[in-house]
């Protein structure tokens, strides 16, 4: 059977003044039914610019020059603007990082909810309205029926982002993209958060994407895990063999900083210098600037994706002879 979500050498680029940043460079990743796929790395890396291709919603200068994204068989990178507007909140639900800027301040979570189902559903305003009723209930919302004619502003930050979730469930898509949706939050309620969304594709079988910098998070809720920097993959995995064995340096540089600190997990703390830029890659392997196991072949050589098993890709010179899992339990 065919994945639900299939994205071939996805390739977006981001026009500005100063010259044309690569923000994906191809990205091959596919998300079966019912399954959780986790995309980590740090700020800019180009994990948020995959999900925003998927939906087409990239921000100006933004679009896709290659590739192809295939969702339940049909071809959507290729979709037009109308097309696209019937596949979004229907077809594909999205989770964005904030909900405070993403819910409309001026209207009450019931009725934003509700003009969704109406939409993309036909329903009528009460049909609309109890369905809103529903999926605030489903999200663990307390007394949701009664909460429906609050406003965004009248919620915790918790509160809101199951706000947020409800919105993208209520018409019942196949797959949910979440981006971040925990990063404003702290560590009690970003917990809360996890569980609900593994709770949800687990009895709905839904599929999810799951976009986090942090491992420990993608460790807690996913299935399989694809690890991007500088807008390639650079390593896919079970989410079991990345913990027992991370097979790349940058991989391994995740876990260590998640172990490190779990809610906060800082990559400085693990490596020195910051992430390559997309819109001036360095020669060589993209990640030998701050690998300390990199060599003078690291800085000549730009490695392929190898294909190590049907679960299992990695992009390093190196990964056979590294023993990162020794250096992570160090």
């Amino acid at each position: 059977m065919a994945p639900l979500l299939e994205i071939t050498d996805l390739r977006t680029d981001i026009n500005l003044k100063q010259g044309v940043v690569h923000a994906v460079e191809g990205v091959s990743i596919h998300v079966e039914t019912g399954e959780t796929l986790g995309i980590v790395g740090e700020s800019g890396c180009g994990k948020t610019m995959t999900a925003l291709s998927i939906m087409q919603l990239l921000p100006t200068g933004g679009h896709i020059t290659g590739g192809s994204i295939t969702l339940s068989g049909q071809e959507i990178s290729s979709f037009s603007a109308d097309d696209m507007r019937r596949i979004r909140g229907n077809e594909i639900g999205m989770i964005f990082q904030d909900p405070l800027t993403s819910l409309n301040p001026t209207m009450t979570v019931g009725k934003q909810i509700a003009e969704a189902v109406k939409l993309h559903r036909g329903a009528s305003n009460e049909q609309a309205m109890d369905r809103a009723a529903e999926v605030l209930n489903l999200v663990g919302l307390p007394q949701a029926k009664e909460r429906m004619t609050e406003y965004p502003h009248q919620f915790s930050g918790g509160m809101r982002q199951r706000v947020m979730i409800a919105m993208a469930l209520a018409c019942g898509p196949e797959l949910l993209i979440a981006d971040e949706p925990t990063t404003a939050l702290d560590a009690t309620v970003q917990a809360g958060i996890m569980r609900l969304l593994r709770r949800i594709a687990r009895t709905r079988r839904l599929s999810v994407l799951l976009i986090s910098h942090n491992l420990g998070v993608i460790s807690e809720v996913c299935d399989r895990v694809v690890v991007i920097y500088c807008g390639e993959v650079v390593h896919a995995d079970t989410i079991e063999s990345l913990l027992e064995r991370p097979l790349h340096p940058y991989s391994w540089a995740l876990l260590k900083a998640a172990q490190i600190d779990l809610d906060q997990p800082d990559l400085s703390s693990a490596l020195g210098g910051t992430a390559a830029s997309p819109a001036d890659p360095p020669g060589g392997c993209r990640f030998h600037p701050r690998c300390p196991f990199a060599t003078e072949q690291c800085a000549a050589t730009h490695p392929e994706l190898d294909l190590l098993s049907s679960s299992t890709q990695v992009r390093c010179l190196r990964h056979e002879e590294l023993q990162l899992d020794a250096a992570v339990k160090a």
